[in-house]
This record gives C-alpha cells, sequence and structure tokens, in this order.
C-alpha cells in the first residue's frame, strides 16, 4: 500500500525576502524586480521550487564529498529525497513541494499595511565613472507567514528516519541562510515554525511518524 506523510508548518519571513516574479510587461515607473505573486488574490506566494532548490543546495554544500556541477551528482541520500536522473540510479522525488500561499493577511492588514509587499530602493555605483545605477526592488514584508505543505512518499520504512534526518538538517541550515535573493544585503531570513508530520495514505509503525516529528522539532 502507497503511505504517504504529510508535513506542515509555517514559514515566517524575518527580514524582507525577494523571490522574483515577472516584470516583462511592467509599466514606465513601475517596480524594477517585483516579488512572484498569485495570478488569483495579487499575494505574494513562495513557490515549492524555491524552497525545494534551496533545501537541496545548502544539503548538497554540507553532504557532498567532492564538488559537483550537476545536482544529479549529489550523494545518494540527497538524490533519493530531492530526485536525480542519474542513469545508473535514475529516482523520483520523495518530497512533493506545494506553493506556499500567504496565511496571515488579515493579521497584516490589522497592523496598518495597506500593501503587503514593500519597495526597496537600491543603488550601485561604477568605481571606474562614478555613475550610479538606482534600482527598486519589490519584498515581501517583515512578519508575513506563509502555510507550508510537502508530501513525502514511503519507499522504504528502513530508509524513513534516515530521509528525515536529511530533511530536517536542510530545514536547520536554511534558517542559518537565506531564502530568495539578496540574502548577502539581508534579505529573506526565515523561520520554520509549528512543523508536524501526520499519516495521510497507508499505514507506517506509530514510532516511526513519532520520531519523525522529534526529528522536526529539533
Amino acid at each position: 500500500m502507497l503511505t504517504k506523510i504529510q508535513i506542515t508548518g509555517n514559514i515566517t519571513v524575518e527580514t524582507g525576502m525577494h523571490i522574483g516574479g515577472s516584470s516583462a510587461f511592467a509599466a514606465i515607473g513601475a517596480v524594477d524586480s517585483p516579488v512572484i505573486k498569485d495570478s488569483r488574490t495579487n499575494l505574494p506566494i513562495i513557490p515549492g521550487s524555491s524552497l525545494k532548490g534551496k533545501i537541496r543546495t545548502l544539503l548538497a554544500k554540507e553532504m557532498n564529498k567532492e564538488t559537483v556541477s550537476v545536482p544529479d551528482d549529489d550523494c545518494e541520500e540527497i538524490g533519493r529525497l530531492f530526485g536525480t536522473a542519474r542513469k545508473d540510479r535514475p529516482h523520483a522525488s520523495r518530497l512533493l513541494f506545494s506553493d506556499m500561499q500567504l496565511a496571515n493577511e488579515e493579521e497584516l492588514r490589522e497592523a496598518g499595511l495597506q500593501s503587503l509587499t514593500e519597495v526597496k530602493f537600491e543603488n550601485t555605483i561604477n568605481r571606474a565613472t562614478a555613475v550610479a545605477n538606482p534600482r527598486q526592488i519589490e519584498r515581501v514584508v517583515r512578519g508575513s507567514v506563509f502555510n507550508m505543505d510537502i508530501i513525502y512518499n514511503v519507499e522504504k520504512e528502513e530508509e524513513v528516519i534516515a530521509d528525515f534526518k536529511t530533511f530536517a538538517e536542510g530545514l536547520r541550515l536554511l534558517q542559518y541562510d537565506y531564502l530568495g535573493g539578496n540574502g548577502s544585503r539581508g534579505y529573506g531570513k526565515i523561520v520554520f515554525n509549528d512543523l508536524k508530520a501526520t499519516v495521510v495514505t497507508g499505514t507506517l509503525d506509530d514510532k516511526l511518524i513519532q520520531e519523525c516529528n522529534e526529528l522536526l522539532s529539533l
């Protein structure tokens, strides 16, 4: 029987976060670099691909024994969790990431915010010519909370704990890094809250799911 574990929780944005959207049809005077938004609500989102890619990149830096040029060459622990197309060991991702929607719009509105994003004006200076290059970067405001929803497909019970250790380590690393762009300038610091693993399809030993939740709580 196919067993699936749902991993839920919240991502709280602690510093302005920029995950870029398209500016192909921006009007004159519009923001140079907008954030990605949900087309139905026009509210900012965190794409699942952004979270997955960042966690995988951080784990690769920590766990790979040598530098690899393509993700398919990541170590086995990363490949079986995030997927690999290597011909000698192809494997679909066991983790399925959903796009994350803004969860606390009402709270932010009650705090007096008319817009749920902010525009940060930045400037670069050409050292040779002293010519300024100003630009406007849109950011998700500090205090925004996004609902996280990830599905883990159980393939081998004996590998569940090892996979959750790897995943939990990726979350820990991300909290000491940044999500989105311009992290070296203070953007994109996040924290994970209320993480929980729940069996939603099939069955799994209660002790295993308890240990999974203990790993997430760390």
